[in-house]
């Protein structure tokens, strides 16, 4: 039995960012520490910084004090003047990669062209987009909801960062169809490009496939939809304890792979975890091969 765990697994630059600003604050602060939403989508973190005194709220209208973290998704101008008026002190731990993309749609907003953003339209990344174009842009989710656009002559479009690159080259097929003159920029960022290449190609070699992170993750519920596309026995599992041994029956090679929001210790629980299925008495690296796709 071979473990192949996918290149690029477990934090991304931007949510490592935000967790060492989001500890920093807390190391300084006296009092409690907010977090506006989630700071990324991981319930085992989100519970970590919770016990170390960093708080999620969801609403602004809930904290009264400070210092609030602004999460790595980033949040609409609007949310930044309110906290603001309330004289609590920001500290903003959006993605240097989604904050390019927020000026991007500030930019393209004030133009002629009729602005698309390719994603999911409740996550909080688009809420944030959809806030700096200042309600302009229209949000599109796949190729079926182009179809009830009309004919443009000029139109832009970009996609949230964590976007489904597949998706997104098939709403732009579409949108050629309905635009004169389309001007597409691919705003997905350079980490989750590589990730779903690297789980791709992973899914393409093994004989069943975990995809670890939080359920509420858009990019982990991205990496899972490209391989099961690839492979159906893919599953989705938020913690080692969700892997048992009827979902490994017959697999030779069993693959690995995480979010940008995964912690590289929920990836060893899930190896140990393989290994105990395999063999209850013993869970010794020298009972199967954990290879790292290079």
């Amino acid at each position: 039995m071979e473990i192949i765990i996918a290149k690029n697994c477990g934090f991304c630059y931007g949510v490592k960012r935000a967790l060492k600003l989001a500890k920093s604050v807390r190391r300084r602060a006296r009092g409690k520490v907010f977090t506006l939403g989630d700071l990324i989508h991981n319930p085992r973190v989100i519970s970590e910084l919770e016990k170390e005194g960093i708080h999620s709220r969801a609403d602004v209208d809930t904290i009264e004090r400070g210092p609030v973290i602004i999460r790595s998704h980033g949040v609409p101008p609007e949310v930044i003047q309110k906290l603001k008026k309330k004289r609590v002190e920001v500290v903003d731990a959006t993605c240097p990669i989604v904050k390019k993309i927020q000026r991007l749609v500030e930019r393209l907003s004030r133009g002629p062209k009729e602005l698309i953003i390719v994603g999911n339209r409740d996550h909080p990344e688009i809420m944030g987009l959809l806030g700096h174009s200042r309600g302009k842009a229209i949000i599109i989710e796949n190729e079926a909801q182009v179809e009830n656009l009309p004919w443009r002559k000029r139109r832009s479009v970009l996609a949230q960062s964590t976007q489904d690159i597949y998706v997104f080259s098939r709403v732009i097929a579409a949108l050629l169809e309905k635009t004169e003159s389309l001007e597409v920029y691919n705003t997905i960022c350079l980490f989750t490009r590589s990730r779903q290449k690297s789980t791709s190609e992973l899914a393409s070699e093994v004989d069943v496939l975990f995809i670890i992170g939080g359920k509420n993750s858009s990019n982990t519920r991205q990496l899972f939809e490209i391989s099961r596309r690839i492979l159906p026995t893919t599953y989705l599992i938020e913690n080692a304890g969700q892997i048992v041994p009827k979902l490994l029956r017959g697999a030779q090679k069993v693959g690995l792979s995480g979010g940008a929001s995964t912690p590289p210790e929920d990836i060893e629980e899930a190896v140990r975890k393989i290994r105990k299925c395999f063999n209850p008495k013993c869970s010794s690296p020298r009972e199967s091969i954990v290879q790292w796709q290079s």
